[in-house]
């Protein structure tokens, strides 16, 4: 177990692809997606998530590739695919099952298996093991061992990026322990942590993502109470921040492949162990529902503003799920343009970032040019991607009508520079 480890990432998204890069600038590294348009792209020096610049995927020496023979190439294989929910909010492990089996047709006796995948603790050994066992004929602990080592990539996060996390690591023992450690701690500048068993590291990962659920959603429903109270949120926030100890969240959207998706892996295995947990699923339902909030607070500064509900149109600026990101994985801004449409609102969406094609597949939604939006009866900023932070106050007024109504769901705009002019402003 103690050879030179040769490294392969199965897939290459925004978790694998700076995984693989990382150890590609060190030594020849195999990269394997399913996707062969990804494999073309980064054959071809080019990520259109944005994670990786150009120049970092010239200097990283990586194999691309979509056949399962090429795997066999290396002895160390990290497992990094996303692990959605469904729609009735249940784990989806049909990609890292699925991934589980492509690296079973590989494996060899020695190799050791890592899943970067945020699961529920348990799922590496009592869900993917069975199958590494089943396509590759070999016997777990015996012929080639697992571990996890969960991922903490934050898209478009260009400071805290993936070797300078640090990295949570466990084994099955305590020999794959170590070697699972000092393969990262060849390229994490940060260090790792180890931990005593692969259950540990996966419950650490989906708690990380739960406190800032719980956390958001704390913030949000204070937004729904103050609402209703009259008092701007971010007034009240910004006071309370002035304390040392007050924690900096905000209320907004929780969408993404991570927060808004890892809670319910942990309350899945809890329910299936008899406990239904109550603070986690009162969270995730109150951050759920803040799209449709957002869109009923417009219909109604509409209606205050003089506006016809029935055929307005509304200008929705965003649809990714974070600012400065093309990610449109589980974006909640799709929530809003829904409940907008339920009204009979005509709505149209731009996206400085977001790939056309994807909104289409993913969401049935047609991006608009910025050039080709019509004037709107209310505009709502979404997400603030920088485009919408530095746009000019002559440029937003030309994207609305008379008696214009702006629904600023991150807090952009200052209230005071808006009353000097006519828009009608609300904010998150």
């Amino acid at each position: 177990m103690h050879k030179q480890r040769v490294v392969s990432v199965i897939g290459l998204g925004y978790v694998g692809l700076p995984v693989a890069v990382a150890f590609g600038r060190g030594a020849k590294t195999i990269g394997f997606d399913v996707n062969p348009k990804r494999i073309r792209e980064l054959q071809a020096g080019h990520d259109h998530t944005g994670e990786v610049a150009e120049e970092e995927l010239r200097g990283a020496d990586i194999v691309y590739t979509d056949l399962v023979d090429d795997l066999r190439l290396a002895n160390f294989h990290i497992v990094a695919v996303p692990t959605p929910v469904d729609e009735a909010h249940q784990p989806d492990l049909g990609p890292v099952l699925k991934a589980s089996e492509t690296v079973g047709k590989a494996l060899k006796k020695g190799d050791i298996v890592v899943y970067e995948s945020t699961v529920y603790p348990g799922a590496t050994e009592e869900d993917c093991v069975p199958v590494l066992e089943r396509f590759s004929g070999l016997k777990c602990g015996v012929d080639f061992k697992v571990g996890y080592s969960p991922e903490r990539i934050n898209p478009g996060d260009k400071e805290h990026t993936f070797t300078k996390i640090k990295k949570v690591v466990s084994g099955q023992d305590a020999e794959t322990l170590e070697i699972v450690a000092r393969v990262y701690e060849s390229v994490v500048t940060a260090g790792v942590h180890r931990t005593g068993s692969i259950k540990a590291a996966e419950a650490a990962k989906v708690i990380e993502n739960t406190q800032r659920d719980l956390n958001i959603a704390l913030m949000n429903e204070l937004a729904l109470i103050f609402d209703r109270m009259g008092i701007d949120t971010q007034e009240v926030l910004e006071a309370a921040g002035s304390k040392w100890n007050f924690l900096n969240f905000k209320p907004g959207l929780v969408g993404g492949h991570c927060i808004g998706v890892d809670p319910y892996y942990l309350t899945h295995k809890a329910e299936k162990l008899g406990y239904i947990p109550q603070v986690i699923l009162a969270g995730r339902r109150i951050n759920d529902g803040m799209g449709r909030f957002i869109a009923q607070r417009t219909v109604k500064e509409m209606i205050r503003a003089g506006h016809n509900v029935m055929d307005s149109t509304v200008t929705i600026l965003g649809l990714t799920f974070k600012e400065d990101c093309p990610d449109l994985r589980n974006s909640r801004v799709i929530d809003i343009v829904r409940e907008l449409e339920d009204y009979g609102v005509n709505v149209q969406v731009h996206d400085p970032l977001a790939d056309v094609d994807e909104a289409k597949a993913e969401y049935d939604v047609d991006l608009c040019k910025l050039e080709d939006l019509m004037p709107a009866d209310a505009v709502v900023i979404a997400v603030a991607h920088r485009a919408y932070r530095e746009i000019s106050m002559p440029n937003l007024m030309a994207l609305m009508k008379a008696k214009p109504v702006l629904i600023d769901v991150k807090c952009i705009f200052d209230r005071q520079a808006m009353r000097a002019t006519d828009v009608r402003l609300w904010r998150l």
